[in-house]
């Protein structure tokens, strides 16, 4: 069975020759740099930079010798920019803090403060204020939040819509290009257009734009949900009509060559309860969602991708009810996420898009014997009848054990 075959059962809740595994393909799926520098040093492939190709999370690209090497079967087509708002082209040398020599987009543009913080810039200009952080010693940029002052009176719902707007030529050029060349590689295909996420904590401060206007700042925008959801509504409105708009457009130049496509980040879940309730989510969200499946399932063989960390157990069904077709990450470790039990009551609904190891405490802190056997448990119970594509429980974060790593893949070798 070939890989885009192997993803194709998959997804339609037939059980493979193997499950498909995926590192790498999205945001949400990916490998620190460090990670990947160790993988590449294990299988003793060439000793080059790694390329940081999402620069928020320093996620390090998995270029093609080391997908074959890992044997995986999902190739990525991301967004047209990084969340900092610039392309990744013109790849220049970098060195990190340790001293650990990188490679970046051109438009990588950092300072650094009293305190030896990296700085980063929105669309790489230094001449706009610092929108990213990453801390001395530190693995991964933070959020500057750059929130106005809040005149209640003038609040418009299009400064929180600057982002969204008709797709250019250009990225649509992008898009088909990077289509193509996903599918050529053999691998199924996910994609990451952007655009659809509602109300996207990582999105809403706006690190990609130079001067962001509206309500910018996470905690106020959470408030917001609560105490201005006409404002809300009128956003996810217009938003989701731009969405519509755009997928028209991308869907005539990348058509079926695409399996899956990411519509959504937005986090719904802590580690033991939920940001919103079952009532208030149908009531803001499961509207717009709702009709933005619609129309991927009505124009496209796509199956659509939600991605929400935490104890989401008692929003499943409505996600359901929205329309997605996949959850990732399926963080086991949080309350009441079971991998049986979700197996058991939502298997023949969602594609389990994750779940296959716990990263906050077993691949972390246990021992590589307690990673195989999580790992060959979760494979037992999740790939049962199809819908299961291995992943584990969000990226995997630049201090986790390489032997832990090694032994995942190991774990994933032995099926």
């Amino acid at each position: 069975m070939t890989s885009r075959e192997r993803l194709a059962r998959a997804l339609h809740h037939e059980e493979p020759d193997r499950v498909p595994v995926d590192f790498g393909s999205t945001g949400v799926t990916g490998l620190h740099h460090a990670i990947v520098t160790a993988l590449r040093d294990r299988y003793g492939l060439e000793n080059r930079p790694v390329k940081i190709h999402e620069p928020y999370q320093m996620l390090g690209l998995i270029e093609d010798d080391l997908q074959r090497a890992l044997g995986l079967d999902v190739e990525g087509v991301f967004g047209a920019e990084t969340l900092f708002g610039f392309r990744n082209e013109q790849w220049a040398p970098f060195r990190l803090d340790d001293g650990t020599e990188v490679l970046v987009s051109g438009h990588f543009q950092t300072t650094k403060d009293a305190n030896g913080d990296t700085l980063i810039y929105p669309k790489g200009d230094r001449s706009a204020a610092p929108s990213g952080r990453l801390p001395k010693g530190g693995f991964f940029f933070d959020t500057i939040v750059r929130q106005p002052p809040i005149d209640e009176a003038a609040l418009d719902p299009a400064d929180n819509l600057e982002e969204f707007g008709p797709i250019s030529d250009h990225d649509l050029d992008y898009f088909e290009a990077e289509a193509k060349r996903a599918e050529a590689t053999g691998r199924g295909v996910m994609a990451s257009f952007g655009g659809t996420a509602l109300g996207d904590i990582a999105l809403v401060p706006a690190p990609f734009l130079k001067n962001p206007k509206g309500i910018r700042d996470i905690e106020e925008w959470y408030v917001t949900t609560l105490t201005r959801p006409d404002y809300v509504h009128r956003i996810f409105e217009r938003q989701t009509e731009i969405a519509l708009a755009n997928l028209e457009k991308i869907v005539a130049r990348v058509g079926g060559r695409i399996q899956a496509v990411f519509l959504c980040g937005t986090d719904f879940g802590t580690q033991s309860s939920q940001f919103c309730s079952v009532p208030a989510f149908k009531k803001l969200y499961l509207p717009y969602y709702r009709k933005i499946n619609d129309w991927v399932h009505a124009h496209t063989p796509w199956k659509t991708f939600k991605h929400s960390c935490g104890a989401v157990e008692p929003l499943i069904p409505a996600f359901i009810e929205s329309g997605f077709d996949i959850l990732n990450p399926v963080q086991v470790s949080a309350a009441g996420m079971d991998a049986a039990k979700l197996k058991a009551n939502y298997g023949r609904d969602l594609v389990f898009w994750g779940g296959g190891i716990d990263t906050q405490k077993t691949l972390m802190f246990g021992t590589p014997d307690d990673v195989r056997t999580e790992v060959k448990g979760r494979l037992e119970i999740f790939g049962k009848g199809g819908g299961f594509v291995f992943n584990a429980v969000h990226n995997i974060q630049a201090n986790v054990p390489p032997a832990n790593v090694f032994a995942l893949i190991d774990a994933l070798n032995e099926r």
